[in-house]
């Protein structure tokens, strides 16, 4: 069975303009994904999020998709945040929603309804 792969929003400027959703799935998925993990720790700690974190930037983004994607594959679920806002087209993790739908991951397992 695979895994979700979650596309979270997160706050530009106060930390407390998150969804009460992101903050559900940020702390049930097994894995964040963050473009700056330093970054996303000041998140995660002043919302008591204990969730282990992964670097997924332009810089190591080709490198770290292929075991993203099996971590998936496994059933794991990821969710992938950028600094602020949502990840887009040429923020980090559209190469990894990019690889789920080309590898035949059904759509439930990327798109995070």
């Amino acid at each position: 069975m695979f895994g979700t792969l979650y596309v979270v929003s997160t706050p530009i400027g106060n930390l407390e303009d998150i969804t009460i959703r992101a903050l559900r799935v940020l702390k049930a998925v097994d894995l964040i994904a963050a473009e700056d993990t330093r970054h996303t720790a000041k998140l995660l700690l002043r919302y008591e999020i204990r969730t282990p974190t992964t670097s997924l930037h332009e810089h190591n983004e080709r490198e770290k998709l292929p075991a993203l994607l099996e971590r998936l594959k496994g059933g794991e679920s990821i969710a992938v945040v950028s600094d602020a806002g949502t990840p887009g087209i040429r923020d980090p993790g559209y190469r990894l929603v990019r690889t789920c739908r080309k590898t035949g991951v059904p759509d439930h397992a990327w798109r995070g309804d």
